[in-house]
C-alpha cells in the first residue's frame, strides 16, 4: 500500500473529485518550490502522469517540442485513495476526455437538464470491499454516527483529511447525504442516514 501525507492526499482527493482528474490548479496551500516537490513525489509514486494540456487548462511544464503539459491522477492514486472510478483512468495511454478542463469553481452545482426538463441522475459510483473508505462509510452509517476525531483515530488521518474525504469521496463522488451536527462531548458528528 502506498503511504500518503496528508499534503499528497489533499492534493489527489481534490484531483479525484474533479471530473477530468486533473491534479492542477493545486488547492492546498504550498510555499516555494513545495508544490514542485509535492507533485514530482506523485509522479515517482507512479500517482500522477503528464498528459498534453487542453486550451485554457493550467499548464504544468511544456515538453521538448513546446507542447503544454498538465498533470492527471492515475487509477493507482484512486486506489491509494480507496475510490473506485469509473472515471479513473487505466495508464498513461489513457486519452484525455473529448471537454476542456474546468476550474473546480466554474463547475456546475448541479446535474444538466434532460429532455423533460428534470435534472439528469448521474450514475451511482461503487466502492470496493475492504477499503478505507467502505469502513469510512460503516462507522458513518452507524446511529451514532462518527466524530471527526473517532474517524481521525481509527484511520490515523489528520482532521483536514477525514473532512476532505467526507465532502470529497462521499459528498460529491458517491453522491452520500451526509450529516453532520454538534454533540456534546463528541464534537461535531457525521452520520449517513440510510
Amino acid at each position: 500500500m502506498i503511504q500518503l501525507s496528508d499534503t499528497q492526499a489533499v492534493i489527489l482527493s481534490a484531483a479525484c473529485a474533479r471530473e477530468d482528474g486533473n491534479l492542477l490548479p493545486v488547492t492546498a496551500s504550498l510555499k516555494g518550490g513545495a508544490v514542485n516537490m509535492v507533485l514530482n513525489s506523485l509522479i515517482k509514486k507512479e500517482l500522477a502522469e503528464e498528459i498534453p494540456a487542453e486550451p485554457g487548462a493550467p499548464v504544468w511544464r511544456e515538453d521538448e517540442d513546446g507542447t503544454p503539459l498538465t498533470l492527471r491522477a492515475t487509477a493507482a492514486a484512486y486506489a491509494a485513495l480507496g475510490i473506485e472510478s469509473a472515471t479513473a483512468p487505466t495508464g498513461a495511454d489513457t486519452a484525455p476526455e473529448e471537454e476542456p478542463a474546468m476550474d473546480v469553481a466554474e463547475q456546475p452545482e448541479t446535474p444538466p437538464m434532460g429532455a423533460h426538463g428534470a435534472h439528469e441522475a448521474k450514475p451511482a459510483r461503487k466502492t470496493r470491499e475492504g477499503t478505507k473508505q467502505e469502513a469510512l462509510i460503516a462507522l458513518l452509517k452507524r446511529p451514532e454516527g462518527a466524530s471527526i476525531e473517532e474517524i481521525s483515530t481509527e484511520f490515523g488521518w489528520a482532521h483536514h483529511t477525514v473532512r476532505g474525504a467526507i465532502a470529497g469521496a462521499l459528498k460529491k463522488k458517491l453522491g452520500l447525504a451526509v450529516t453532520s451536527e454538534k454533540v456534546e462531548g463528541r464534537g461535531r458528528t457525521y452520520k449517513i442516514a440510510e
